[in-house]
């Protein structure tokens, strides 16, 4: 999924991008794989509107409670890495559709030049 995700960047001329959406794209899809019990997980990378938006579909709604490891816990920092991330970026991320989707969305570079 990650190869597809670089493609898809590059396709959309947005290899400065690869590094912050290659963390993201992993974390979401980690957390989807570990959290949903489901076999078929989506992803989705579209640009509009001078924003990227990356979606990943478990299609598994249920609860979400981000967590807080302790210092020494070896998982659990994945969506706060995400969240620091997108904020760091300009961005955001969420949950939606009672947890079955979890998306984050950055602002394309340059495109307020545009």
């Amino acid at each position: 999924m990650r190869r597809i995700a670089a493609a898809r960047l590059r396709y959309c001329g947005l290899e400065a991008m690869t590094d912050e959406v290659m963390l993201i794209v992993s974390e979401l899809l980690t957390n989807a794989l570990q959290h949903s019990g489901t076999t078929e997980i989506s992803l989705n990378i579209t640009v509009e509107d001078g924003a990227l938006r990356v979606l990943v579909r478990d299609g598994m709604p249920g609860g979400f409670t981000p967590q807080h490891p302790t210092d020494t816990a070896e998982s659990g920092r994945g969506l706060l890495l995400v969240d620091a991330l997108a904020k760091g970026c300009g961005g955001e991320w969420g949950i939606s559709d009672a947890g079955a989707e979890t998306w984050c969305t950055l602002p394309v570079p340059g495109e307020s030049q545009r």
